[in-house]
């Protein structure tokens, strides 16, 4: 499920494709596999893998992993717990450390093995190109893949115990760990080069807390914008726990820990900070309100009181803060237009074959050629064309709203007006009667409606410019004719001829001459087809009736 990365491969695949090798099957289906991959990456929600530090201390272990610490990439959900006892299996005899934090001189010197394992956070490091905000599904890959940096924060407590209010004198111990190669590569794991340590005070942690709540909802509101058919528990759970105040007790614990006269007095430096925390105090409002809505919109009858009583709460709540800290207002059109995206864009790329315009290449070369090749059809068709204004008619219905589509078939109607005048004079000479059809209906088997010549015109025909044969110019035994009219005694009998013995018009003797016997199957396939050819009310020639 890296999507980005077969992406990624997949371009220079295709430059290859491309410019190189001109294959352009393999350039088409290869962009039809990134399309879909575009499109998982916005739709599909993958599962987050955990990181976990595993440091082996003792000297019972083998050199390349004595007293080091990697950094493992977890599989799909898999828990600590099932982590740790497959890896203990490899190490039955190692002894499982209870602390987090790094050992002493002498477990490393120890002749035992000790093994220390506990989660890490992978630190997101986003791309350059993301020089703006963009959906949380497409930055959900980077916060657990690509990574190199991963932290574990441990909380310290420090001064005067305060049992009414913890955050007060909570400290975060924060250790960075830095690992050789980007996660997940070649391996699932890697050796840490580098360890620092920060450590973050009560008000910054507060800071970085509220952020993470907030982020945390807007990405949940993402979610249920771009897919209205996921699960409403989760979001349940979320808001009530910040709405509520009975369940966590929400921002209160701050106001109480750090928006009173003795802090800012200790603390005067701490003034911006402070005022940027009021401020992700009162953008949570706005985000909880959208967030409430949709819980609304989605509710079930069942869960109508559950959802009614957090409306409550978060009335009391969006008036207090309103208050105190001010007024937000998130754009919520551009919320929408960014989560419906994806949905539009896809839909208006799939769309059913039903409902795409039909090609009309092959009824524009029809009439576009000066001799048609028709399937099955004579050297010349004397026939009318098929009207192009039928077609187009059906197809603006298709495509109203196309403008420029609407353009180009009013000029292939002019075009194909052109060739069928073209073609009307140049056989106008031929004074051919044809017969009106009220209605022209498209067909894969095109039967021509006309009727018998006269001889007079059959005769004048041959003998003038021999320009119209009763056969097609192809040979027949690769194309079948269609079944045509009665001819001519005088016509038959010299194209026939012909073209049973494969000779071109340039070869016609004053005299036919007579047949060949037959020796072949393929002789007698060609004169079943010369039978085939003779009409029932024409009687064949002397010389044709051989039998076999």
């Amino acid at each position: 499920q890296m999507w980005e990365e077969a992406i990624a491969l997949g371009k220079e695949l295709a430059e290859q494709y491309e410019n190189e090798m001109f294959d352009y099957e393999q350039l088409s289906e290869l962009l039809r596999k990134q399309a879909q991959f575009y499109e998982n990456i916005v739709k599909v929600i993958r599962p987050k893998p955990d990181y976990f530090a595993v440091g082996y201390y003792g000297q019972g272990f083998p050199t390349f992993i004595r007293n080091k610490v990697f950094i493992y990439r977890g599989k799909e959900y898999e828990r600590r717990e099932d982590f740790e006892a497959r890896l203990l299996t490899q190490f039955p005899n190692a002894e499982k450390m209870k602390t987090t934090s790094p050992p002493g001189d002498d477990i490393k010197n120890s002749s035992g093995q000790y093994i220390q394992c506990f989660t890490v956070k992978p630190k997101l490091d986003l791309p350059s190109k993301f020089h703006r905000p963009v959906s949380e599904q497409i930055v959900s890959f980077y916060r657990v893949n690509e990574v190199q940096r991963f932290e574990y924060s441990r909380p310290v407590r420090r001064g005067e115990k305060n049992p009414d209010n913890e955050f007060a004198n909570m400290w975060i111990e924060r250790t960075i760990y830095v690992t050789a190669y980007k996660l997940p590569g070649i391996l699932r794991w890697f050796e840490v080069k580098s360890v620092f340590m920060v450590e973050i005070s009560p008000l910054e942690n507060a800071i970085e807390t509220m952020q993470l709540t907030n982020d945390k909802i807007n990405n949940m509101v993402q979610q249920h914008l771009n897919d209205p058919n996921l699960p409403i528990n989760p979001l349940s759970m979320l808001l009530n726990g910040i709405v509520d105040p009975a369940v966590m007790g929400g921002f209160t614990n701050y106001e109480k820990a750090f928006f009173t006269e003795k802090y800012m007095h200790e603390h005067p430096e701490d003034h911006d900070k402070i005022e940027k925390l009021k401020d992700l105090i009162a953008w949570q409002i706005p985000f909880l309100a959208e967030g409430i809505r949709i819980h609304g919109e989605k509710v079930t009858e069942a869960l109508r009181p559950f959802h009614e009583r957090m409306e409550a709460c978060f009335r009391q709540l969006k008036d207090k803060v309103e208050k105190q800290y001010g007024a937000r207002a998130v754009l919520s059109s551009l919320d929408d237009r960014r989560g419906s995206r994806p949905r539009s864009m896809v839909r208006s790329f799939t769309m059913p074959s039903s409902s795409r315009p039909l090609s009309v290449a092959s009824v524009s070369s029809i009439s576009s050629d000066s001799t048609p090749s028709r399937p099955g059809s004579d050297g010349f068709v004397l026939e009318p064309l098929l009207p192009k204004k039928m077609h187009s008619r059906s197809q603006d219905k298709l495509d109203k709203d196309d403008l420029d589509k609407d353009k180009k078939e009013k000029k292939k109607e002019k075009r194909n007006s052109k060739h069928q005048e073209i073609f009307d004079k140049e056989f106008k000479s031929t004074d051919i009667s044809l017969q009106q059809s009220e209605a022209v209906i498209l067909s894969e088997t095109i039967s021509p409606l006309r009727p018998q010549r006269p001889k007079s015109q059959v005769i004048n025909v041959i003998s003038s410019e021999r320009r119209f044969s009763v056969s097609p110019s192809p040979p027949s035994s690769q194309v079948t004719p269609p079944p045509i009219t009665p001819r001519a005694k005088l016509s038959f009998s010299i194209q026939s001829s012909l073209e049973l013995n494969g000779m071109s018009s340039s070869d016609i003797p004053d005299v036919p001459p007579p047949l060949p016997l037959k020796g072949s199957m393929a002789d007698y396939g060609n004169l079943m087809e010369s039978q085939d050819l003779i009409s029932p009310t024409t009687s064949p020639p002397a010389h044709q009736r051989v039998s076999p």
